[in-house]
C-alpha cells in the first residue's frame, strides 16, 4: 500500500504545482510550443504578374538591444527569390510578434505582420515594389518540450527521453502517457490495443522492430476521426513518426552503446539538405540477449482423474536485429514536394527454453508423481522491407493542399524449432523421450494507395475529402514432425501441419467538413469502407471467404473555447476491428501443451462506439491540465473461448483457445493528464487512467465480472548543473480484468504467455521505476553520455490468474530486470549559409550578413 500511497501523494502534488509554477509562455491553445519551428514560403510577382528575381525577402523581430536598453529590430531569416519569384524560409520561432519584409530595386518595399499557428504559411503571389535595407545577424536557438499535448492528441518527444536510449520502440512505449506495456511487449491504449502507424501509414512492423533511436515522437490519438482507418478496434492510434531533418546543410549523429549482458546497439544518422533536395539516412543495430523466468501451478478438472501441474519455465533469447532506412525530397517548387523512403530490416533470433514439469493426480490413488522436463531451442529469421512514395503541392490559398501517398511494407521469415520432452521416473532414469520438430516459415506483404485534398472556404470553413485502398496478402507454411525411434527419422504429421494463404482487402472514402464559429468548431465526417477476406488450407484443398458489405463510420467533434486559455471538447466515432490472420487460420497449434491454439474462420468483425468528453485548462509557466471521460461499447467483440478438441497427433482430448465473437463489451473511464514546469530545472507529466471494463459471453458461458480498476504513469525530468540531465519514470497498474487478446504476434514470444479471456480472473497489481542519467559534453554539448537502468526494484513481475469450468492456473515471470544500459551519443553538423553570401544579389541585399543559426 505504501507504494499506492506516494504515486498518489506525487499526483496531487503535480495538481497543486500549476499556480506554484513560474509564468512564462507556450502550450496549446493557440500558443506555439518552445522550439517550435514556422516555415514562410510564396511567390513574389511584379503588377504584371511576372516573377521578380533577387528581391530580399526577410524576417525581423522586435528584441531588446543590450547596448542601448531599447526594443530594436534584429534580423531572423533572409533569402533572395529564385528566378522564378518563389522564396522560402524555414526554421522560425513561434514566438512573435515577427514581421515579413521585401524589397527589391525598383520596386516599393511590402512588409506585413506574421503569426503562428498555423507551423506552415503560404502568402501567395505577393505584388511589391522597391529599396535596400542593410541588417545585422542574430542567433535563434530552441528545444523542444518532452510532450506537447493538444485537445485530439498528445505528442511525446522522444529525443528528450533519455530512458529508452539504446532500446526499442517498446522501451519509449513505456514512458509514454496513456500507453501500457505487458511483460510480452503487448501494447495497450486505455486498456486496449491500438492500431500502429509510422509516419501517419499502417505497418507490418512490430514495436520490437523499431529502434528507440530512430523515433522523434509518437502521437497518442485516442479518437481518431473519419480521415484515419475505422479498423484496428477501439484503442485509437499509436504514430511513430521517425527522424528527419530538412535543415540548410548537413548534420547527423553517431550511437553506440551497451547492456549489462554485453549486448551492442549502434547506429548512426545523416541527413544533407541542398537547394531543392533533400537526402536523409539512418542505420542502426541491436543486439538481444533476453532472460524471463517463470512458474505456472494449475489445476485439471477435465482430466480423468484430475491433475495438478508445476511448471517452472527458463527462457533465454539471443540475436538482433539491423535497421535501415533512406530517403529523399525534392522540393520541384515551394508548393510541390516529391518524396521517396525505403526501409530495410533484418533480424536473427535465437529463442531457448527449459521447462521442468511436476505433474500429480488429485485422487487419493497413491500415484507417484511424475516429472519430465522439456527442452527446446529455435532459430528465427526475418526480412521486411518498406517504400513509401509520397506527392504534396500547395495551392496558393492558404490551407487548401492535395497529396497522394502510395505505402509498401512486406516481409518475410523462416523458423525452425527442435522439441525434446523426457519423462523421469522414480529412480530419476529417463523412461521416455518425445522428439518433435517444426520447420515453418511464412511472408506478409501490406500495400496501401491514398490520397487527400483539403479545400478551405470563406472563413475558417474546410473540406477534407480522401480515397484509400489496402491491400494485404499472407502466406504461411508449418510442418510439425515427430521423431520415430524405429525408422530413425522425423515422420510429418499432416493433421498437426499446414500450408496456408491468405488475402484482406480494404477500400474506403471519407469527407468532412469542419468550422470555427468565434469560439465554437465542430467537425462532422463520414467514411465508408468495404472489405473481402479470402483464405486457403492449400494441403487439404480447404476455402474460406468473407466479403463484407460497405459500412458507414460517423465522426462528430465539437469544441468550445473558453476564457484563460481553456477548452471543452466532445467527440463521436465508430470503428471496427476485423479478425487478423492468426485468429481466422484454422491451424492447431499445439507446441505448448498448457496453450493450445486454434484460429477461427468463422469470425465476423467487431464494430464498436466510442464517445469522449475532454477538458483542457493552460496555466502560467507552461503547466497544462487535460482531462477526458470516455465510454466505449463492442458489439460481436472477438476474443479468446476455450473448448474440448481432439489431439491430431495422439488421439487424446485436449483444451483449445480458439476465439470466439462475445455479444458485447464495455469500457468506460476517466483520464488526467498533467504537464507541469515546477522550477526552471524540473519538469514533470503525470498520467491517470481510472477505468471499468467487462466482457459480455453469456451467448457461450458465464461473463466475466465487471472490475474497477487504474493505471498511473509519472515522467521527471531535471537539468542539473554541469549539463547533467535526470530522468525518473514510475508507473502503476492496478488489479484488472484479464485483457481483451488481439494476439497478433500469436507466434512470438515464450509459451504460457496468453490468458483465457472468456475465463474469470484477473491480473495482479504491479508497478514499475525506470531511471537515467545523461552527461553532455564539448563544444555546443555536441556528445553526450547516458547511463539508464529499467525496473530497479524488480518489481514488474506479470502475475494472472484464471478460471473455468475446466482449470484453475496461476502463473508468475518476470522478464529482465534491473537492465543497465551505457549509450554514447555524438552529433555534427554544418548550416549552408550560402544563401546570404553576395551571389549575383544586386542593390537589394548589398551589406546583408550571413546569418548562423
Amino acid at each position: 500500500m505504501q507504494k499506492i500511497y506516494l504515486f498518489i501523494t506525487l499526483f496531487l502534488f503535480s495538481m497543486s504545482a500549476w499556480a506554484q509554477a513560474p509564468g512564462g509562455p507556450g502550450g496549446p491553445g493557440g500558443k506555439m510550443p518552445m522550439g517550435m519551428s514556422g516555415h514562410l514560403y510564396g511567390k513574389v510577382i511584379d503588377p504584371d504578374g511576372k516573377p521578380v528575381s533577387y528581391a530580399s525577402v526577410i524576417v525581423l523581430q522586435n528584441r531588446m538591444d543590450s547596448v542601448t536598453k531599447k526594443m530594436k529590430e534584429k534580423l531572423l531569416k533572409g533569402a533572395l527569390t529564385k528566378g522564378n519569384g518563389e522564396f522560402s524560409l524555414e526554421d522560425l520561432p513561434g514566438r512573435g510578434p515577427l514581421k515579413l519584409r521585401i524589397t527589391a530595386t525598383g520596386y516599393k518595399t511590402i512588409e506585413q505582420a506574421i503569426s503562428f499557428p498555423p507551423f506552415e504559411k503560404d502568402l501567395g503571389n505577393i505584388k511589391l515594389a522597391a529599396s535596400t535595407t542593410q541588417l545585422q545577424g542574430v542567433t535563434v536557438a530552441g528545444t523542444k518540450p518532452l510532450m506537447q499535448m493538444d485537445i485530439d492528441k498528445k505528442v511525446f518527444n522522444v529525443e528528450k527521453n533519455i530512458v529508452s536510449a539504446g532500446g526499442t520502440a517498446l522501451d519509449v512505449m513505456k514512458n509514454v502517457p496513456s500507453v501500457n506495456v505487458d511483460i510480452d511487449g503487448n501494447v495497450t491504449l486505455r486498456n486496449s490495443a491500438p492500431q500502429l502507424y509510422i509516419d501517419g501509414r499502417p505497418t507490418t512492423l512490430t514495436l520490437e522492430q523499431i529502434p528507440a533511436d530512430a523515433i522523434e515522437n509518437v502521437e497518442v490519438i485516442t479518437n481518431p476521426s473519419a480521415k484515419y482507418d475505422a479498423s484496428g478496434g477501439s484503442a485509437g492510434i499509436l504514430n511513430i513518426v521517425l527522424k528527419k531533418n530538412r535543415k540548410t546543410g548537413y548534420n547527423g549523429n553517431l550511437r553506440a552503446g551497451v547492456d549489462k549482458r554485453g549486448a551492442l546497439n549502434g547506429g548512426g544518422d545523416f541527413n544533407l539538405r541542398q537547394d531543392k533536395v533533400n537526402i536523409s539516412a539512418s542505420v542502426m543495430g541491436n543486439q538481444m540477449k533476453g532472460r524471463t523466468n517463470g512458474t505456472t501451478e494449475r489445476n485439471n478438472f477435465a482430466d480423468a482423474p484430475p491433475t495438478l501441474i508445476n511448471q517452472y519455465n527458463s527462457n533465454k533469447t539471443n540475436g538482433g536485429f539491423l535497421f535501415g532506412k533512406l530517403g529523399m525530397d525534392w522540393f520541384v517548387t515551394n508548393r510541390t514536394t516529391l518524396s521517396i523512403a525505403g526501409i530495410k530490416v533484418h533480424g536473427e533470433m535465437n529463442p531457448s527454453e527449459s521447462i521442468d514439469i511436476n505433474s500429480d493426480t488429485l485422487a487419493k490413488t497413491g500415484t507417484f508423481p511424475g516429472f519430465s522436463q522439456r527442452n527446446s531451442s529455435s532459430h528465427n529469421k526475418f526480412n521486411a522491407n518498406g517504400l513509401v512514395l509520397g506527392m504534396k503541392h500547395l495551392f496558393p490559398k492558404e490551407g487548401e493542399e492535395l497529396t497522394a501517398d502510395f505505402n509498401y511494407f512486406g516481409g518475410k521469415s523462416n523458423n525452425n524449432s527442435d522439441y525434446r520432452t523426457d519423462r523421469y521416473g522414480s529412480n530419476n532414469n529417463i523412461t521416455g523421450s518425445d522428439i518433435q520438430q517444426i520447420i515453418g516459415g511464412g511472408s506478409m506483404s501490406f500495400m496501401t494507395l491514398q490520397t487527400d485534398y483539403v479545400k478551405p472556404f470563406s472563413g475558417k470553413l474546410k473540406l477534407e475529402t480522401g480515397l484509400r485502398a489496402s491491400i494485404r496478402t499472407t502466406k504461411s507454411q508449418f510442418d510439425n514432425s515427430m521423431y520415430d525411434e524405429e525408422t530413425g527419422k522425423f515422420i510429418l504429421i499432416p493433421a498437426a501441419s499446414n500450408n496456408y494463404k491468405n488475402s484482406d482487402n480494404v477500400y474506403a472514402a471519407y469527407a468532412s467538413v469542419s468550422n470555427s464559429i468565434r469560439n465554437f468548431g465542430y467537425k462532422v465526417g463520414l467514411r465508408a469502407e468495404s472489405s473481402n477476406y479470402t483464405g486457403d488450407l492449400l494441403n487439404n484443398g480447404q476455402h474460406f471467404k468473407n466479403n463484407y458489405p460497405i459500412s458507414l463510420f460517423p465522426s462528430l467533434f465539437l469544441s468550445q473555447k473558453l476564457k484563460h486559455d481553456q477548452e471543452l471538447q466532445l467527440s463521436y466515432t465508430r470503428r471496427i476491428n476485423r479478425p487478423n490472420f492468426f485468429q481466422l487460420i484454422p491451424f492447431t497449434d499445439s507446441t505448448d501443451k498448457l496453450n493450445i491454439t486454434k484460429g477461427n474462420p468463422g469470425l465476423v468483425p467487431e464494430f464498436t462506439t466510442a464517445l469522449e468528453a475532454s477538458y483542457l485548462k493552460t496555466f502560467k509557466g507552461n503547466n497544462t491540465l487535460l482531462a477526458s471521460l470516455y465510454y466505449r461499447h463492442t458489439d460481436n467483440l472477438i476474443t479468446r473461448y476455450l473448448t474440448k478438441e481432439t489431439d491430431p497427433v495422439n488421439g487424446q482430448d485436449l483444451l483449445i483457445n480458439t476465439y470466439i465473437n462475445a455479444n458485447s463489451s464495455y469500457s468506460a473511464g476517466a483520464e488526467v493528464t498533467v504537464m507541469n514546469t515546477i522550477t526552471k530545472w524540473w519538469s514533470m507529466s503525470t498520467n491517470v487512467n481510472i477505468y471499468n471494463s467487462k466482457i459480455n459471453t453469456d451467448n457461450v458461458t458465464q461473463s466475466q465480472d465487471a472490475l474497477w480498476s487504474w493505471f498511473g504513469k509519472i515522467n521527471n525530468s531535471f537539468k542539473l548543473p554541469a549539463n547533467f540531465e535526470i530522468q525518473l519514470t514510475g508507473t502503476y497498474q492496478s488489479k484488472t480484468n484479464l485483457p481483451v487478446n488481439d494476439n497478433k504476434n500469436v507466434q512470438a514470444g515464450p509459451p504460457m504467455q496468453q490468458s483465457q479471456n472468456a475465463s474469470q480472473g484477473y491480473i495482479a497489481s504491479f508497478y514499475g521505476v525506470d531511471a537515467a542519467i545523461k552527461k553532455s559534453f564539448l563544444k555546443n554539448n555536441a556528445a553526450s553520455v547516458t547511463l539508464s537502468i529499467n525496473d530497479i526494484f524488480r518489481s514488474r513481475w506479470s502475475d494472472q490468474y484464471s478460471e473455468s469450468a475446466y482449470f484453475t492456473q496461476y502463473y508468475s515471470r518476470l522478464k529482465d530486470p534491473q537492465m543497465i544500459r551505457l549509450n554514447f551519443a555524438y552529433r555534427f553538423g554544418k548550416i549552408d549559409a550560402s544563401l546570404f553570401k553576395r551571389k549575383n544579389m544586386g542593390a537589394g541585399m548589398q551589406g546583408m550578413q550571413e546569418v548562423i543559426q
